[in-house]
């Protein structure tokens, strides 16, 4: 379960019970249970997802079922930071306008006294969905609980129940009974046992636990793990099949998870498993196959299998969770942005934390990275709408995009560029720390090739701005790396304001088609881009204290020696759909 990497001062939430259980969560006491009594909307998202008010953290058993989607997600119902942790409830018919149901599941039994934690939805065979969460029982262990509906004809699921049967899994003697949480969505395989895995830690090595069962209540852990790393703790796992180009189906069609006791149908996909590394704060991933009779994964060698491998989303993007969505047949991502700013401030705010917006997820047809793009329901909130064409950009140059209100704004550019020739020569050693690299030749740093891209949410003066930009470097005469960045260091005046710079490296052949693609949803706070088709995704929370309402600016720039040329730019006002009020009875 992830929780807030930005806490300041901290006191160690200490367990009972054994002397090696150590609990990794952090907490202010004296905080975690004042009410909100007023709630800032100044710097609040328009159409990001978020509650009236308090903490959220990560996404929890994300679902379709009778015609709505849900979302549960670990929710503070009484303070603005991490603690009382329960399972809020939202449904909404289009992934965009949300209402707010009673909470799912609270402690109310032994099993989960002290708190319920990160877990999953599975939809058993009969149409059931069953969830399976985390709970703090009395001894603070860690333990795996869980809720069935209370009545399957209700279509927002409001009441769930707890079985007397729980816990059904818990940690045995070799297992750090204070890293043992979060489990998956559940697989059914074709030796008709369901499998799972939870993730866990020995020492340094993450580990994603596998466990299996007849009947989704006896469960058995397996002689070996699913998978396992020297990358600390693993949090929040996520396994899932992709379909691969050349196969029967669309390679960007999405899979579910039951289908998978059909070999056949196993035969035309690829596996990811993603773990959210405790010790970054970052969602990592790997493409690979599954033996279903060794119950073994195996990373593809191509995919880096370590903290410096391929992310979802190489910003504030943590405890991710993806559903397949059976009514668009695709898989549909969702993950947790944090607050960047004083926990003072989130005091002030009365608010903490939003969601990413979801992602369609798909394998990219050449298979050598995942693919991720708002759903498409995000473009029903285009308004207002301009464009910029052909317009070059000379080096050292900028230009604003006027006639729309940017600071609620949805935007896509193709920029070409015109000459590679003066790329700057890329050192090797940089290929592990490209967040390093944005640091160091950043947007205020004149290159060669960029940096070019926008500057948004700015001020007038551009005082405040926070660029979101690609730089280009050459290994050789041949062969280029792009580097994708955004840059938060001047996006507020306010100095004690954790402002780090994110990076990603692009997988595209710039060499090839000169061209590069942007499209950046902005939305008070948070900057949320996603490069070459959604290639590198970064998403940044950002607090100006000038460029807010209508003195948000959107600039595009050019701070590289060659030129640069929007060929075009499209960006549209976003309305602000219904966000999580509570259903009327």
């Amino acid at each position: 379960m992830g929780t807030a990497a930005a806490l300041a001062i901290v006191s160690v939430l200490c367990w009972a019970a054994l002397a090696a259980v150590r609990g990794s969560h952090v907490v202010y006491p004296e905080l975690q249970s004042l009410e909100a009594k007023e709630v800032a909307t100044e710097l609040r998202t328009g159409y990001h997802f978020q509650p009236p008010k308090h903490w959220i953290n990560d996404p929890n058993g994300p679902m379709y079922y009778k015609g709505l989607y849900h979302l549960f997600y670990q929710y503070n119902p009484k303070g603005a930071v991490w603690g009382n942790i329960i399972w809020a409830h939202s449904v909404s018919t289009d992934l965009i306008h949300w209402v707010a149901l009673q909470p799912a599941i609270y402690p109310t039994r032994p099993f989960d006294v002290n708190g319920c934690w990160s877990g999953s939805v599975t939809m058993l065979p009969n149409g059931v969905p069953v969830i399976m969460y985390t709970g703090i029982d009395p001894h603070k262990h860690q333990v795996q609980n869980v809720a069935y509906p209370a009545n399957l004809s209700d279509p927002f699921l409001r009441e769930w129940v707890k079985p007397d049967y729980n816990p059904i899994i818990i940690p045995d003697r070799d297992i750090n009974a204070s890293a043992f949480r979060d489990p998956t969505t559940a697989w059914y395989g074709p030796d008709g046992h369901w499998r799972l895995v939870v993730g866990s830690k020995e020492n340094m090595r993450g580990t994603a636990v596998l466990y299996r069962s007849r009947d989704f209540k006896k469960w058995i852990k397996a002689r070996h793990s699913l998978h396992a790393g020297l990358t600390g703790m693993w949090e929040c796992p996520d396994f899932f099949p992709v379909a691969v180009a050349g196969g029967s189906r669309h390679h960007q069609s999405g899979v579910d998870t039951a289908e998978l006791h059909n070999r056949v149908v196993a035969e035309e996909v690829k596996y990811v498993l993603k773990v959210s590394l405790e010790l970054t704060r970052y969602d990592y991933y790997t493409v690979g196959t599954y033996d279903h009779d060794k119950e073994r994964y195996t990373p593809d060698p191509a995919f880096p299998d370590n903290d410096y491998g391929l992310r979802y989303d190489y910003g504030d993007f943590y405890a991710s969770k993806s559903f397949f969505d059976p009514a668009k047949k695709r898989r549909v991502l969702w993950g947790w942005a944090n607050e960047s700013d004083t926990v003072v401030d989130d005091q002030h705010k009365g608010w903490a934390g939003i969601q990413a917006m979801p992602r369609k997820i798909f394998l990219s047809r050449s298979g050598a990275q995942l693919i991720q793009w708002p759903v498409e329901e995000v473009k029903s909130l285009r308004a207002k709408h301009v464009n910029v064409s052909n317009k070059a950009i000379k080096s050292g140059k900028y230009f604003e995009v006027t006639g729309f209100k940017s600071v609620q704004s949805d935007m896509e550019a193709v920029f070409v560029i015109r000459n590679l020739d003066k790329a700057e020569k890329f050192d090797p050693s940089w290929r592990t720390n490209a967040q390093g690299l944005c640091k160091n030749f950043n947007s205020h740093v004149k290159g060669g090739v960029g940096p070019f891209g926008l500057w948004v949410l700015a001020s007038d003066d551009l005082e405040e701005r926070t660029a979101v930009f690609f730089r280009v470097f050459k290994t050789n005469d041949t062969n280029y790396v792009v580097l994708m960045c955004n840059d938060p260091t001047r996006s507020s005046y306010e100095s004690q304001i954790y402002r780090p710079t994110f990076a990603g490296f692009v997988n595209v052949d710039i060499a090839k088609t000169k061209t590069i693609t942007l499209r950046t949803l902005i939305d008070h706070s948070v900057v949320e881009s996603f490069g070459a088709g959604g290639r590198t995704c970064i998403l940044t929370r950002v607090y100006p204290k000038k460029a807010i309402g209508d003195d948000a600016h959107l600039f595009v720039f050019n701070n590289g020696e060659s030129d640069i040329k929007v060929t075009n730019l499209h960006a549209w006002e976003m309305k602000t759909p219904t966000m999580n009020k509570l259903l009327e009875q």
